[in-house]
Parts: C-alpha cells; structure tokens; sequence
C-alpha cells in the first residue's frame, strides 16, 4: 500500500533537522496563548531546536488544564484563537472543553485511516458519539480526508445501526471494540448479512482475542491511539507491531509524576507536544502508559513506534470507552456515610468490559447504591457489598484485572 505521504518514510536525519525547524516556530506559535506564554515565560523559542531542549519545558497536566479552564473559561487560556474563531467546541468528562475545526483533518485521523486501507469507495459507519464529545467528529474529519463516505451512526440503536449497515452496504466500522461485535451479534440474530471488511476502532483496548474474533469473520481490525485533546497520537498498521506515532505531534515517555525521559524500551508515563498552531499543547501528560519500541517498523514507516497504550500512570482506567478517575470513587465514598471504602474492578467477560463496584459496609442491599453509582462514575456495573476491612490495603481504588497480552 502507498504511504499517507513523504513524511512517514523519511529517515531519522531528515525528521530531526525538520524537528529543528518545526520546534521553534511551534514554541514561539505557543506563547500566543496566554496561559503558556506564562509557562513558556522565561523560555527562548530559537533554543528549543531538539528533543533534549523539549525535554527541559515544564509539563502540563490535565488537572493543570482543567483549573486553567476554571479560572480562564471555557478553555483556559492554552488556545491561540478565540473561541468563535473555531468551527466547533466539545465537552469531555471532567468537564473539560475542547476546540475543533472542519476542515483540514485537524486532529490528523486521515494518515490512521489511510494506513488501515480506508478510502475512496468505502461507506464508515461511524459509530462514535456526535454528542457533546468530539470522537464521532475526528473519525468524520480523517474519512473525509481519505474520500470516504460516511454515516455518522452515532452510538446505540443497535437494530438501526444492522438496518442500516444492509441498507446502504457498510464497508467499514469506525468506533469503539466492543461496539462493533454487538452490530454484528444482533445482524446474526436476525439472519442480515453485513459487508463490513475493515474496521478502525479506539476509545479503549483491542484486546486480542477479539481482535481474532473479527477476523475470522473477515474484517481487518486496526486500532488508534488518540484524545479530544492531542488529536491522533500514533496508529497501528499492516505491520501490527506497535503503534507508528504520528507526524503531527512529538512523543516522549518519561518517568511518571515527572518530565524525565526513561530509557528505550522502559515503561513510562506518554507525554506528547502537537505540533497543532491552534492549540499548541506543549509535553501535554496524558497519564497514559507505554514504551519506545526499538528499530523500525516492517511497513516502512521510519518515526518512533511505541507499545500502544499499557495501563494508567495513574490508576485512571477506561471502561466500557469512558475514564473512571480515583477521585469519582471518592465522592461515591463521600456521599455514604457507611461505606468505608470503595474499589472499582474492570474485567472483561464475553469480550465485553464488565465494572463492579465493591463497597465496604455493614449495611445491607446493593440496590440502593445504585444511583450514586451511576451519578458518580458515569457508568451502570455490578454492585457488590464486602464485610469493612475486607478491601485489600494496597491504595488502590481502581483495579484493572483484563490483560492486554
């Protein structure tokens, strides 16, 4: 398959002389926005002309982001136009907002596509949220970049979403994992026949098994790794060795808590500076987990290839396609003056994400932690009552139990 562009084939002296070039005018491009003209205050834009200069810019975290938006709304001061000088603006949990613009694949989701055959002649179903979040908006903006068609499906409405696929002849899935083995559960059901062959997915892990599952159904599945905040950050390809990080932004793994790079092949926390003159996130921590892996990759693609996403540097954790924080469990512990502690646990069964929620308290009937669970973490799971002091004392809050080998 042709590549996206020169970009990614490029060997690693021509990438980094054009780093040298393209960090600069991106520093100098970010201190037009007031809040990191402050960070950046005492930082010269022509000294940062290498990864190690980067290396040396404070970080910014979301929590960071999140009080700046608080202080300075709606997106605190990190953008380097006025809000109504975007096409749109979402909102993601937290609350935190987001910018975005129509044209020009602004979150870069095209070179993901094209990478996964995606094309003109195709029809995506796209099954991420139009709603208030911009995922169903970046899959929209990358198909159209590659001459796709596309059917903003949205999420649910499974019998819809099977109608719909016969109807006008589906060839590719755009959405979370899990989503797409429903569709065709369901198709299956009621005796449709789909022409769904590909399918581009993130939101959450591909876990293998199902990866496999939709093969042997003949769909090519090909997973991406990206937020509302950074656009695309790397994607995987025919290759299937971790994931090529994208051109549009600049990867470093460093330890967690910390801005300091780890060595190749150590696990560390993924921080990432976007090279994106709107808004011009600079070492932006996303509390995300990975590793640099060595060489290059099969397809011919030269940038950095990462591990794909390998857990929370924090104990944040994404179920069922939405992030569980520690400090969700924590107000559903406020708001019960009974229950000692709480503990949320992800686990898959039936290749789908189940959450149970133990709660630790001598009072009896799950049932009527319901609602503060649903109110609080965003999400429905099982609910099970423990005897107090039963929870494990380890400080966790949060305990991923699905493998992702």
């Amino acid at each position: 398959m042709a590549h996206y562009d020169e970009l990614e084939t490029r060997d690693s002296e021509a990438r980094e002389k054009a780093l040298a070039s393209a960090l600069p005018a991106a520093i100098a491009r970010a201190k037009a926005a007031p809040a990191l003209a402050e960070l950046l205050r005492e930082v010269d834009p022509a000294a940062v002309t290498d990864r190690a200069a980067l290396a040396r810019l404070p970080v910014i975290r979301k929590a960071g982001l999140s009080a700046a938006q608080k202080a300075l709304p709606p997106l605190g001061g990190y953008a380097t136009r006025a809000l109504t000088e975007f096409d749109h603006v979402f909102q993601s949990p937290g609350p935190i907002y987001e910018p975005g613009r129509v044209n020009g694949d602004w979150w870069r989701l095209g070179r993901f596509l094209h990478a996964s055959g995606v094309g003109r002649g195709d029809i995506v179903q796209n099954c991420f949220g139009y709603h208030l979040t911009p995922a169903g908006m970046m899959f929209e903006s990358g198909a159209r970049a590659v001459g796709a068609t596309v059917l903003p499906a949205g999420t649910g409405q499974t019998d819809l979403q099977v109608r719909a696929a016969v109807d006008i002849g589906t060839t590719c899935y755009a959405g979370t994992p899990d989503f797409l083995k429903v569709i065709l559960d369901r198709a299956d059901e009621t005796g449709e026949v789909l022409a769904i062959r590909k399918a581009v997915v993130g939101g959450g892990a591909l876990f293998p098994s199902l990866r496999q599952l939709y093969a042997d159904r003949g769909i090519v599945t090909r997973q991406c790794y990206a937020t509302a905040d950074l656009g695309n950050i790397a994607y995987e390809t025919e290759a299937l060795e971790g994931m090529i990080v994208d051109e549009g932004v600049i990867v470093e793994i460093v330890r967690p808590g910390t801005g300091d790079p780890v060595p190749e092949g150590e696990v560390g926390e993924v921080l990432v500076t976007t090279l994106n003159p709107d808004y011009p996130l600079i070492r932006f921590a996303t509390g995300d987990l990975s590793a640099v892996l060595a060489g290059t990759s099969p397809c011919g693609r030269t940038n950095m290839r990462v591990k794909g996403w390998m857990g929370r540097a924090d104990q944040t954790t994404k179920i069922k396609g939405m992030f569980v924080r520690p400090e969700q469990v924590a107000a559903l512990v406020s708001r019960h003056p009974d229950v000692a502690r709480a503990r949320v646990i992800a686990e898959r069964q039936g290749e789908m994400d189940v959450m149970t929620v133990q709660l630790e308290t001598a009072q009896d009937g799950a049932e009527r932690f319901e609602p503060s669970v649903i109110d609080t973490l965003k999400l429905k799971g099982r609910i099970q009552i423990v005897p107090p002091g039963s929870l494990p004392n380890d400080g966790k809050v949060i305990e991923d139990r699905r493998s992702y080998d």
